[in-house]
């Protein structure tokens, strides 16, 4: 790793940083003078009092190497060697130069790296298809081949060589040919199949998910990619949403979600229960639990980095689809061989007509509502664009664009119209970007991405019965950032990259009460430096993987704080026998930006969270440690895989982890703990696969400020059992799972004194924190896809799926308030309860 003087500024550090990658991308090459033949020869008429004829044309262009000898003779002979232009005597002062059209060659052909020299390859005269191979030395020579010739070499593991005969011409020795390696990349892809086909476990042990590829999963008939992930060990979502995914027991917002490079602020529609993310134009999402590299900044928990199709395609491309929630369509139009243009759009059709999986939905969410009637009218959509332009085969530029939008207008009455309230809610996401990928030489590349995100979120509560009071809530974000990084081969299997990325957000929460009259409007703003560097090695014989890296990050609340924080990164793995693997995996991480779950009880779960800035003091940096050692087997058909891990986030408030006791509002700064193992085995075949997952964690809070200080995660799931797999038949694909876990904690009132009436209003006496738990967890779920025969241009299927066919409520949390008669009254939330849905869906 570079070595880094803190006495530096930012902006020398970065002038160094890249004074290193100029010496590397640009190499020093000391190469004997040359001149033009005509020049040398009118020196050789005044040496020797002597006289040239020949044509211009034929030799104006032709450079050589001043030849060392003494003598004419010598000196003409030389000439001869290097040009192959036949130098005659006519007599004792007159010399005429003729230029013959076949010429005679060879060459050594060598790597570009160790130039190693390179045997068995193929050397093919393309005008005539004359062929021959290099010897044990590399060697191969040609006689009486055209000048004008283009001869072309290969061999496999190198890019193919294209050279004229002309610049092999037979000097004093021959010439060296430099093949550059054929690179692949170092990720390199070791399960072809994981639990169904569109998901691979990479080298590294990320997982890859494909969605145009993806096969079928219990419950989905669409590729969701939130959705999907929550098959992998060690990620899941207790209350059923995707926009609360816990990835080995940390909150939502500690995850860090990225589409074409840009960071996501808004994840679900329809208050968490389905992907804002249209996956038909996806080409690619990665998801990490640990061992990151120190490209990635933020997200102390998880990483989910989303890119859709980056080539052009050679025609015209598209589909479209139906389900009984929403509608939509996508496609990618080539403009020429160089620029095209993709799109994709989803509207709801929530607000046209009702079906049964929309009440489902809908009851889901409302049910936290005592209302004896109730209006709602809600619809979301999402659009994306992206214009993919080559400039040439060197430079790569993109624009991407994402909106997504969800709206509800709620109104509920209550006993006779004795209570009516209403309440509105516009959630809003808009982000666009730039990439430009660059590839400067075989060795140097570089990325530029530059990005705006923009996010709002505005609320409004309005009771009608308590004299017209209304509460209204703003939440906005809007993130500028520019993100450099580099990369450089120093071996065919070493690659270094390093990088700066600088990120400025700006966060404004305000919130207006009429009755009692209540106003605050806080916005923060911070900047980011981060620099990072990493070396990635894989061996030939690809058993080991090491990847190394640090990241430095500076962060500075302009009015606040500042403060900076170093995170190493290691991620390695080593194939110790056939089939077996090792891997170890660790990180430091750290992010400044949260969410607070403030007024827990008010609306309808979503608006209630609302993202703030690290001040340094009420809510410090977050800030994370991990570790874990892993074993695998991997055979064609078998996986078995083990994972042990342990993590500490530190710098967390009670106000952002969602209490619904005691400690709900008092802000106290902590940590978690979580310790943990993972076990997978998934039996695969060509038309089967079947798998078999199990997480064990215990998961701690430690708050000095709470009595006692040491109590479990509301995340606290200690196990989770998964049972699934799928078959397919021909055209149709079927797939069965069920889930199984242990109840999350939760805090009763006190059995003995559950009210303190001691002050106005009365507050709920609770018992210890998390010291219950909820029933356990247990879902059915199935699916099946039927795919019409078609032809190579126009596809079309039908899928169904059911949620939850058993039908079993769980209850997903459980929190006490008070009631209008002074008594307390318990609030359950349960799980969907059988939820069916039908897709078609065409693609040409």
């Amino acid at each position: 790793m570079p070595k880094t003087c803190r006495n530096y500024s930012i902006g020398r550090l970065l002038a160094l940083l890249a004074l290193l990658f100029v010496q590397f991308a640009i190499g020093q090459e000391v190469a004997a003078s040359k001149v033009y033949l005509t020049t040398y020869l009118q020196k050789l008429e005044n040496q020797f009092n002597i006289k040239f004829s020949y044509a211009d044309a034929n030799i104006q262009s032709v450079e050589i190497i001043e030849p060392t000898e003494i003598n004419l003779g010598p000196i003409l002979k030389s000439l001869q060697n290097q040009t192959q232009i036949s130098i005659q005597k006519l007599n004792e002062r007159y010399y005429a130069l003729r230029r013959s059209s076949l010429i005679d060659i060879c060459a050594t052909v060598l790597d570009n790296f160790e130039q190693n020299t390179v045997m068995g390859a193929t050397v093919e005269v393309l005008e005539n298809n004359q062929t021959t191979v290099t010897d044990l030395e590399g060697n191969f020579a040609f006689t009486n081949i055209p000048r004008t010739a283009v001869l072309q070499i290969k061999h496999i593991g190198f890019k193919t060589l294209f050279v004229t005969a002309e610049e092999l011409m037979n000097q004093q020795e021959c010439t060296k040919l430099l093949l550059a390696v054929t690179y692949q990349q170092l990720e390199e892809v070791v399960v072809y199949k994981f639990l169904t086909t569109g998901i691979k476990r990479q080298f590294d042990a990320s997982i890859n998910i494909n969605p145009v590829k993806f096969g079928i999963l219990p419950g989905q008939i669409e590729p969701d990619v939130l959705q999907t992930i929550q098959a992998l060990p060690g990620i899941k979502s207790i209350d059923e949403t995707v926009s609360d995914i816990n990835i080995r027991g940390g909150t939502n917002d500690q995850n860090l979600i990225l589409w074409n490079g840009i960071k996501m602020y808004q994840s679900g529609h329809f208050f968490g229960l389905i992907s804002a993310f249209n996956p038909y134009l996806t080409d690619k999402v990665n998801v990490i639990k640990n061992g990151s590299s120190a490209a990635y900044g933020g997200g102390v928990s998880g990483i989910i980095d989303m890119h859709t199709i980056n080539r052009i395609e050679e025609q015209f491309t598209g589909g479209a689809g139906i389900n009984l929630i929403n509608a939509d369509v996508f496609g990618q139009l080539p403009i020429s061989d160089k620029l095209a243009i993709q799109f994709s759009a989803r509207r709801s059709l929530t607000d046209f007509f009702d079906t049964g999986t929309y009440g489902r939905f809908r009851d889901r969410v409302f049910q936290d509502s005592d209302a004896i009637e109730s209006d709602e009218n809600f619809y979301f959509y999402d659009f994306t664009a992206k214009v993919i332009y080559d400039i040439n085969e060197n430079q790569k530029l993109r624009f991407s664009l994402i909106n997504t939008n969800n709206r509800l207008d709620y109104s509920e009455t209550n006993n006779m119209n004795t209570t009516n309230t209403n309440s509105v809610l516009d959630q809003y996401n808009l982000s666009f970007g730039a990439n430009l990928e660059s590839k400067w030489t075989d060795k140097f590349t570089t990325n530029l991405n530059i990005y705006q995100s923009q996010y709002k979120l505005n609320a409004r509560n309005t009771a009608i019965n308590n004299g017209m009071q209304q509460l209204l809530q703003n939440n906005k974000v809007l993130e500028n950032t520019l993100k450099l990084e580099s990369k450089y081969k120093l071996k065919s299997n070493v690659l270094w990259s390093n990088g700066y990325e600088f990120n400025e957000t700006g966060i404004l929460n305000e919130t207006f009460v009429n009755q009692p009259l209540f106003e605050s409007s806080i916005l923060d703003v911070l900047e980011k430096h981060a620099l990072f560097s990493e070396v990635t090695f894989s061996s030939k014989d690809k058993k080991c993987f090491t990847n190394v890296g640090a990241r430095i990050n500076y962060f500075n609340n302009i009015d606040t704080f500042s403060e900076t924080i170093i995170e190493p990164r290691l991620n390695m793995n080593y194939s110790f026998a056939n089939n077996f693997k090792i891997e170890v995996q660790g990180e430091f991480k750290s992010q400044a930006i949260n969410q607070v779950i403030d007024l827990e009880q008010n609306f309808f779960g979503i608006e209630k969270r609302r993202w703030i800035l690290s001040d340094g003091t009420t809510l410090p940096v977050t800030k994370s440690k991990q570790g874990s050692i892993g074993l695998n087997y991997d055979e064609e058909n078998l996986y078995v895989g083990l994972e042990a891990f342990y993590k500490q986030v530190d710098g967390i408030s009670t106000s952002t982890q969602g209490f619904q006791n005691q400690n709900q509002f008092n802000g106290q700064l902590g940590k978690y703990d979580i310790k943990g193992a993972e076990f997978l085995i998934n039996k695969r075949a060509q038309d089967y696969s079947a798998w078999l997952s199990y997480t064990y964690n215990i998961n701690d809070y430690t708050f000095d400020g709470v009595v006692p200080p040491k109590f479990p995660n509301n995340l606290d799931v200690r196990h989770n059992l998964t049972l699934a797999g799928s078959y397919t038949l021909h055209n149709l694909k079927m797939s069965l799972g069920i889930n199984y876990r242990s109840g999350k904690p939760f805090t009763q009132p006190d059995a003995d004194n559950p009210i303190d009436s001691t002050f106005f209003p009365a507050s709920i006496n609770y018992q210890p924190a998390n010291s219950n738990r909820l029933p356990t967890y247990f879902r059915a779920d199935a699916s099946a896809i039927y795919n019409f025969k078609s032809n190579r241009n126009f596809k079309s299927s039908l899928g169904i799926s059911v949620i939850n066919f058993t039908n079993r409520l769980n209850v997903l949390d459980s929190y006490y308030r008070i009631d209008d008669a002074g008594e307390i009254e318990t609030i359950k939330s349960t799980s969907l309860g059988l939820t069916p849905n039908l897709n078609f869906r065409i693609s040409f």
